[in-house]
């Protein structure tokens, strides 16, 4: 009787770890980063592009490179985390995330933010699967766990809150290096803190790290997108083409080279789980409808609707106070009904806020915008929150690492195929509107470049030929901006279809998991 109660005594120790609500905490402040680094950049392009001058194309590199590098090394560095230890890889990523930061701060020419973004994917690739894997190894209580995958997607969406109105004030008043500096002490802070308080934890017996399918890896991935993109941006030709199977190749070499491995670097057989597969799929489909959306919205507001920085950012506001409340509900919402009956549903309510945006017009009041965006936000963080809590309970621990490098590398593609394939739908639009008469062809073509070359090229010419060249620019953008928000809402609804079906027998645990 003693050994029994000595025995249960330590499994409630394990259970209830001491310091584990801290440590979520610090969790926090990492993944806040990586939210408030993707909403700033979105904030500080129309400053970007008016100092480095990139065209249209670099433009479109410089916001989406980031996530097409994170893609690629997402399941690479989850796996690294559970053989290396969680705690080490995040630490070591934070530190040099916050050191790339200030080569973004002080990049010179379009090609060094290029290059200074694609660093910042390298370390930003480490945080995130290790943020979620740390969490189901911290949190043993299912119910617990939920409400921790709550906090840390409500931790994302405050960050999408946080980073316009930090930004936005940076912006007004210092220049937009600025924006990516705030980093560092954040970054500080995580590295100190998380040092003392974060428990260490990995796969006890994970194999060696295999360096061929790292590379496969990030080939593939990386090459896949940047085909869609171009093919989006410029046509199918054939050096695209080539890019396109030689990503393919090296994905289907990667797959099959998993499944001879002893220890893979992703188990490809958890995707046999239908709930597993189907919150992932919903996932990518979510983040690919919204993000070419969300990527352009602070153009909208600032260089159409002529908001400052600031005051954009606060209009993004509701976005997220909606997706900070329904991630904090979502677990007990989702065993109240069920999992997909909350994802489904709230994929449905974002397909359909967006295809209201499809009546957006240069005048459109804020209260229709601020309905939409609230709206958006409740249903992306109940979906969110209940698809990261199914994938990480379908995983053993050992393996929470990869499993939350899969999901990540949804959303991280999702991203990068959504601004490539709606983006270029606005971008392709806009190029296409016709020149008011009168107006130099050099300062036509510059306009035609980017919405912020249009006000850059405004601002050369008479208040009449500015006013004219302008308002044909805007109307042009925002005609691209109601096609995208009405192929992102068919995306959306898509997916709502697909988790409906996908997600059937899902259901979240609500006992005490075996220790």
């Amino acid at each position: 009787m003693t050994g029994i109660k000595e025995r249960t005594t330590a499994d409630e120790g394990a259970l209830h770890r001491p310091g584990r609500w801290i440590a979520l905490a610090v969790l926090v402040l990492a993944v806040l980063l990586v939210a408030v680094d993707a909403t700033v950049l979105a904030l500080a392009t129309p400053y970007i592009s008016e100092d480095l001058k990139p065209s249209g194309t670099q433009l479109l590199w410089i916001g989406d490179v980031y996530s097409f590098v994170i893609a690629g090394l997402l399941v690479s560095m989850g796996s690294l985390g559970d053989r290396i230890g969680r705690k080490k890889l995040l630490l070591t990523g934070a530190a040099a995330f916050g050191a790339v930061s200030l080569l973004n701060a002080y990049a010179t020419t379009p090609e060094l933010m290029i290059l200074a973004r694609a660093l910042l994917g390298v370390a930003g690739a480490t945080l995130m699967p290790s943020t979620l894997a740390l969490i189901r190894n911290i949190f043993h209580d299912p119910r617990e766990r939920s409400v921790a995958i709550g906090i840390w997607g409500a931790a994302a969406s405050a960050g999408a809150a946080v980073g316009p109105v930090v930004g936005g004030f940076l912006l007004e008043h210092f220049w937009w290096g600025s924006v990516f500096l705030i980093n560092l002490p954040v970054m500080a802070v995580l590295v100190v803190v998380g040092v003392k308080l974060l428990p260490e934890s990995k796969n006890p017996s994970p194999g060696p790290w295999d360096l061929p399918s790292v590379g496969l890896s990030l080939i593939g991935m990386v090459a896949v997108v940047y085909a869609i993109k171009e093919a989006a941006a410029h046509g199918m030709r054939w050096d695209v083409a080539a890019t396109a199977v030689l990503g393919v190749l090296a994905l289907v070499w990667f797959v099959r080279r998993q499944r001879a491995l002893d220890a893979p670097l992703l188990d490809v057989q958890l995707f046999r789980n239908k709930g597993f597969s189907g919150a992932v799929l919903a996932d990518l489909l979510t983040i690919l409808g919204l993000s070419g959306l969300i990527f352009f919205l602070s153009q909208f507001l600032q260089l159409v609707q002529g908001r400052q920085p600031l005051e954009a950012g606060l209009a993004e506001l509701p976005a997220a106070v909606g997706a900070v409340t329904a991630g904090l509900l979502a677990g007990r919402a989702a065993r109240r009904f069920s999992v997909r009956l909350v994802v489904a549903g709230g994929l449905a309510a974002v397909g359909l806020s967006l295809a209201v945006l499809t009546m957006l017009s240069r005048t459109t009041g804020y209260p229709l915008l601020g309905a939409v965006l609230l709206v958006v936000g409740i249903g992306a963080g109940f979906a969110f929150t209940v698809t990261a809590d199914v994938i990480l309970s379908s995983v053993p621990k050992e393996q929470a690492g990869a499993a939350s490098a899969v999901s990540e590398t949804a959303y991280e593609l999702g991203t990068a195929l959504g601004i490539a394939l709606l983006g270029s739908i606005v971008t392709g639009i806009y190029r296409d509107f016709g020149a008011p008469d009168g107006i130099p062809g050099q300062a036509v073509e510059a306009a035609r470049e980017s919405l912020g070359g249009a006000v850059e090229s405004a601002r050369a010419l008479p208040a009449a030929q500015a006013a004219e060249l302008l308002g044909t620019a805007q109307s042009a953008f925002v005609d691209g901006l109601r096609v995208a928000a009405g192929v992102g809402a068919a995306v959306l609804l898509a997916a709502s279809v697909a988790a409906w079906f996908l997600l059937r027998d899902s259901r979240l645990e609500d006992g005490v998991e075996h220790l």
